[in-house]
């Protein structure tokens, strides 16, 4: 009877200590892991759409938790996207509006970029030092990119760093940090690093900040993955419509049809640069970039894995999602003559039925994938049409690991809980704000607003706005501006509005006495440059024999012979060397007697800025036209009354109000009948 009780005793200790220690086990604070990709296109997931790409681990997350439909990047590009996750505030009001350290003003550029910070402010407290306070070890992998050390805001561990290749060695950043040998693939490595964390971690709360490079350029599919989408593609039928297609700047003159047709075989730089069109991919086919996506999605699947090995899966929130839209159009102008495996190597992907690419504020630019993963808390295999931004993780974290909200550091931020729980959710007006010119087009710098249905962008050089219906028209092909004006009007004053409010800062226009904004990169003239000025002479000889040159100038126009540009072959692009002292084409000839002889050549403008053609003959001005118009213009002169005698013939390139002054020459010539 004594032991009876002793065992019902012994047995009802450890049913007590089996609760207790449960109790302290379901008190344990979530893990978080937040898995950032890189230029990843909301359709270039497969449950988001893509036939293409194949994405099984990212389709599991989605059906086991929730997945947003209208999810958004705070920025087209990069290093503003990743600060407004951790500072829970917008780039405008942070004054981080640029990815880092930023592009250069280019001469051809109308407008100065705006002033803008070089690196993550020291003032702000980042969600990785609200978790640390908190008790998390904290740890970011990957692409940090906000010009500083992640462990001075917040991480206790960091392997961060630019990828010059996805196969070792993958930069000088990585050799001390990331163990690797040859035929590594670094996607690969950074996973293993993640999931050493995580096992080192697994006795208490953790943030991994997994910053995947991936699928970013190089682009650089690991090569098994890629063999297999080689295959794959060998046996899909040919996809229907152009692979290309030329996107114009929406702030400047509209092109007709016919125009971007005529533009879209004139494969050159210098002729897209002026007309401002850029390339932009229609179709998904790119096998490297396929493989890029696949071998990220193993990582997401090999971490989960690891999660449930430790049994963890069930206490930890997966946050999948991506900076900004895909690289539908390349990184710097890139043209498409050129073979498939270097068209690959520039292009990653399309975003359609989105319209543009990351560096544009068109949907294709800012719209992103979301899933978010939160055991025992939502429903499973839900979609949610709620808008949410960058901003919103901040306090939607804090709230769903029961932390206290900060709302004055998240102070553009929202918590999207409801959002996840299926309840009644509106945030409000979503914005965008961009001072300046990007990588990814030759679009002017502009901003949006987001509200219910409508979204609203206005550009900076000109002012003009677009406003699309996105519920009826996700791809925004049609313009509502004039057909709902009192809608455009409202949502611009909410934007100028805002702008005021989180003190904006704006590009400003060009002037002879103007400076480049405080943290503005200026290109210094370069050799590349300096050897076209230098290389000038010969050009104008190769041009037209026996024509020589003096006084050019303006660098950054590269000045010289360029084999094709607005829509002729052998051009010369002259620039005066300043306001006041014109570049001068000059040649003196003795004129035959007996034949009728004429001077005779064609001249055109840079797409942003007038010149003054003067023609002079033994130093008598014969003409002085403005050239204004973006077409060629021929001019003929009679010199038959000069036959038998010696005459200089003299071209001037004289500016016009010292912008763009560039000169366009086609065919000098004399010509005897």
């Amino acid at each position: 009877m004594k032991n009876r009780r002793h065992w019902k005793m012994l047995l009802l200790a450890l049913t007590l200590l089996m609760l207790v220690g449960g109790e302290v086990k379901a008190k344990q604070p979530p893990n978080v892991v937040f898995f950032l990709v890189d230029d990843l296109g909301q359709r270039d997931v497969a449950c988001y759409g893509s036939q293409f790409y194949e994405t099984p681990f990212i389709d599991e997350l989605a059906k086991e938790g929730i997945l947003f439909e209208n999810a958004y990047s705070t920025c087209h590009v990069c290093s503003p996207s990743r600060a407004s996750i951790l500072t829970g505030k917008y780039p405008a009001r942070t004054n981080l509006t640029e990815w880092l350290g930023g592009r250069p003003e280019r001469s051809y550029e109308k407008l100065h970029h705006g002033e803008k910070l070089t690196a993550l402010p020291d003032e702000e407290q980042t969600l990785a030092e609200t978790l640390h306070e908190h008790g998390y070890a904290t740890a970011n992998y990957g692409k940090a990119h906000l010009s500083k050390d992640p462990k001075t805001y917040g991480f206790d561990e960091a392997i961060t760093g630019w990828v010059r290749s996805y196969y070792h060695p993958f930069s000088p950043a990585y050799e001390k940090t990331l163990a690797s040998r040859p035929g590594d693939y670094y996607t690969d490595k950074l996973t293993d690093a993640a999931i050493d964390f995580i096992e080192r971690n697994k006795s208490k709360p953790f943030f991994v900040h997994l910053e995947h490079f991936s699928v970013h350029d190089p682009i650089q599919g690991r090569k098994d993955l890629v063999q297999k989408y080689q295959k794959k593609l060998a046996t899909m039928p040919s996809q229907k419509g152009p692979d290309y297609i030329l996107e114009s700047n929406p702030d400047g003159p509209a092109l007709s049809s016919e125009q971007l047709k005529n533009l879209e075989k004139l494969d050159d730089s210098t002729t897209h640069q002026n007309e401002r069109v850029w390339w932009v991919k229609q179709k998904q086919d790119n096998v490297e970039f396929a493989g890029m996506v696949e071998a990220t999605d193993e990582s997401l699947g090999r971490i989960r894995a690891k999660l449930k090995e430790l049994g963890l899966e069930e206490n930890t929130i997966i946050i999948f999602t991506a900076d900004n839209g895909g690289m539908a159009a390349s990184n710097q102008y890139r043209g498409i003559d050129h073979p498939r495996e270097m068209l690959n190597s520039r292009f990653a992907s399309s975003n359609l039925p989105l319209r543009g690419a990351k560096g544009w504020n068109y949907e294709g630019g800012i719209r992103v994938p979301l899933i978010v993963h939160w055991p025992g808390q939502i429903k499973s295999n839900s979609t949610s049409q709620a808008i949410v931004t960058g901003t919103d993780f901040y306090p939607t974290l804090l709230e769903m690991l029961d932390l206290p909200a900060l709302p004055d550091q998240h102070v553009d931020g929202r918590s999207f809980v409801p959002a996840l729980k299926a309840q009644e959710y509106d945030r409000g007006p979503i914005y965008w704000h961009f001072p300046h010119y990007s990588n990814h087009g030759f679009q002017s710098p502009g901003g949006a607003v987001r509200l219910g249905r409508y979204k609203l962008l206005e550009y900076y050089e000109n002012g003009t706005l677009q406003l699309f219906d996105l519920e009826n028209d996700i791809g925004e092909r049609h313009d509502l501006v004039e057909s709902q004006p009192e809608i455009a009007q409202r949502l611009k004053k909410m934007l100028h509005d805002w702008r005021e409010e989180v003190d904006a800062k704006m590009p400003y226009p060009k002037t002879a006495t103007s400076k480049p904004a405080p943290g503005a990169r200026v290109a210094k003239p370069d050799k590349v440059s300096n050897a076209a000025g230098n290389l000038l002479p010969a050009d104008v000889e190769k041009f037209a024999s026996g024509w020589k040159v003096k006084n050019w100038g303006g660098p950054g126009m590269r000045p010289g012979l360029r084999r094709k540009s607005l829509g002729r072959s052998n051009v010369l692009l002259t620039h005066p060397e300043s306001k006041d002292v014109p570049c001068v084409l000059s040649r003196s000839i003795k004129v035959p007697a007996g034949n009728k002889s004429t001077l005779r050549f064609a001249v055109n403008n840079h797409a942003q800025g007038d010149w003054t053609l003067v023609v002079r003959i033994d130093g008598e001005e014969v003409l002085k036209e403005s050239i204004e118009d973006s077409k060629w213009q021929d001019f003929s002169f009679d010199l038959t009354k000069h036959a038998g005698t010696s005459i200089t013939l003299e071209l001037e390139n004289r500016a016009s109000d010292w912008s763009f002054e560039a000169a366009y020459w086609h065919q000098i010539e004399l010509v005897e009948e």
